[in-house]
């Protein structure tokens, strides 16, 4: 009995090593991918050395310490980028268009959305509303239609930002 609880643990240490050692590879080709063409990482070049050692946990704990140096060469081409002018690309936030409904708060405004969806059953056309709260330095009035942008939790129910007033309300 004892004997199969000691090489069941054997087999689960071997399979975190393997795993560990996967995601090593999938580690050094990102940072391949990153550096120049010419120039290689101390990662990529201690690598076959790794892969041809003994799997015990003394070569596992020796690997997240090669991991660290990798993420901070990833993390010098970015502040290269930001030197040249250019930005860092952060990800596409949703944007959505619609009309202000209320503004009688300071700084806040709730902007209605519509969308029209097709009816999975009838095959008809639905419209759609939902309300918005997002903040608003622009000072949008009632009946704007104006773009909002998704952003960070300004509030507990705020996480959106008016990016621009598209169409003022005609008085």
């Amino acid at each position: 009995m004892a004997k199969k609880k000691v090489e069941e643990v054997e087999e689960t240490v071997e399979a975190a090593v393997e795993t560990e050692i996967s995601e090593e590879v999938l580690v050094e080709a990102k940072a391949e991918e990153l550096s120049p063409e010419g120039v290689q990482t101390e990662a990529a070049t201690e690598a076959p050395a790794k892969k041809a050692a003994p799997k015990k946990e003394k070569a596992a704990k020796a690997e997240p310490a090669a991991k660290k140096p990798s993420k901070a060469k990833k993390a010098a081409p970015k502040e290269a980028d930001v030197a040249d002018g250019s930005s860092i690309h952060k990800g596409k936030r949703a944007e959505k268009i619609g009309v202000v409904a209320s503004d009688l708060m300071t700084k806040t405004v709730t902007v209605r959305v519509d969308r029209l969806i097709k009816h999975p059953v009838y095959r008809k056309y639905v419209r759609k509303r939902k309300k918005f709260m997002a903040h608003d330095e622009l000072g949008a009035k009632i009946g704007d239609k104006v773009r909002i942008i998704e952003t960070r939790p300004l509030s507990a129910r705020k996480r959106w930002r008016v990016v621009e007033i598209i169409q003022k309300a005609e008085l």
